[in-house]
């Protein structure tokens, strides 16, 4: 397996926990519509929360929140209403991205509620 594979999978891990320890209900992980994939599908308040992990070593070359693009967005507010479609959902729903970084067994993570909107 890559090494970012690796490193994605063990963000996602922290990210589980950290939701939980949260109180969060987690639906789902790794959950997918055509090609996209939502990492992680969690209720919070009776709202149905959306959440991309972005893990890495460092923020050298910018935060990893900052590498969920514009595109990345557009697929994952796709892939939410393929959701809310399929499970009947009527509620709330938020876009929250997680971001991590792991160097020398220390983890920083931001939780980021709200982080962006579906465009009406």
């Amino acid at each position: 397996m890559a090494g970012h594979n690796q490193l994605g999978e063990e963000g996602e891990k922290v990210a589980l926990g950290f939701l939980r320890n949260k109180g969060y209900e987690i639906l789902e992980t790794n959950w997918r519509s055509g090609r996209e994939e939502v990492d992680i599908i969690a209720i919070e308040k009776h709202t149905l929360v959306i959440v991309e992990v972005k893990t890495r070593t460092s923020d050298y070359s910018g935060s990893p929140e900052e590498f969920v693009t514009k595109k990345k967005q557009r697929r994952l507010i796709k892939a939410a209403n393929d959701y809310i479609e399929q499970k009947d959902f009527n509620g709330e729903t938020r876009f929250d991205i997680i971001s991590i970084i792991m160097k020398d067994g220390i983890e920083e993570i931001d939780h980021i509620e709200d982080a962006y909107y579906p465009k009406v």
